[in-house]
């Protein structure tokens, strides 16, 4: 896959979380590196299409995500002003691009692992994850910082969801043993791996977004772990069909 790096403009509009009293200013990203397009089984023109605002999404990475311009957003939608957008407001996205992923990256504090997990649910989205974890009780919402969609609740195989904790660089609520909340990033796929394979399109997509983190942040592999791989966890997650020799094998093992 063939990354290039896109700077983020100087300003970024903050989306409210569903949760919050009022406006959330989270940190610049100093860069994001875009994916390639989201294979599918047919060839897609560009369209006009729908899209449901995530929890802390800007417009300006909605339309990095479908290569359309914010103005033109803007216009199909008769928005005033970008930063008014509400969470799980239907965007009309004028002759979409084929969905690609943008992963903002940011140096305003040190990551040490990457930890992966399965949602062990076989449909989910970041919307409805975040809002379920905050009736769990975690204020801050959905514990992950990514998550990987398995094609289920409107969202497409494999589309990489960025989190609010991700976007505000707070921690986790993944992995509470040996400080992997502060320490590791938690990236979930939707599905449950316990007791189905993983599918090519969300490894492909998982295989990326780890990589973008690895070289950014300084990652080695070895430190590229399982739940289950945490001390002081007992459990299976991401469960015992992920494929984890597969994974590693498409992993650079220099950073």
């Amino acid at each position: 896959m063939i990354i290039q790096i896109l700077f983020m403009p100087l300003l970024v509009f903050a989306l409210a979380g569903c949760h919050s009293t009022g406006p959330v200013q989270p940190p610049l990203a100093t860069q994001a590196v875009p994916g390639n397009p989201i294979q599918t089984f047919e060839t897609i023109a560009p369209r006009d299409l729908y899209h449901e605002v995530g929890p802390l999404e800007t417009l300006w990475r909605i339309s990095q995500m479908y290569e359309v311009d914010q103005k033109a957003i803007m216009e199909a939608n008769g928005l005033k002003d970008p930063s008014s957008l509400a969470v799980g407001r239907k965007l009309l996205i004028p002759a979409a691009q084929p969905l690609r992923p943008i992963i903002p990256l940011y140096g305003t504090r040190a990551w040490f692992y990457i930890v992966i997990h399965h949602t062990a649910t076989e449909q989910g989205k970041a919307l409805a994850i975040d809002r379920s974890h905050q009736r769990r009780g975690f204020v801050d919402g959905m514990g992950y910082h990514f998550l990987i969609d398995n094609g289920t609740l409107g969202k497409n195989m494999g589309q990489i969801e960025v989190g609010p904790r991700w976007i505000r660089q707070e921690n986790g609520a993944h992995a509470n043993a040996a400080g992997m909340n502060e320490r590791g990033i938690g990236i979930a796929l939707v599905g449950n791996f316990s007791a189905n394979p993983l599918p090519e399109a969300q490894l492909e997509s998982l295989v990326f977004l780890v990589n973008a983190l690895r070289n950014h942040y300084g990652i080695p592999l070895s430190n590229v772990i399982g739940h289950r791989d945490v001390r002081g966890k007992n459990t299976e997650c991401p469960g015992n069909y992920f494929p984890w020799e597969e994974f590693k094998r498409r992993l650079p093992r220099g950073v």
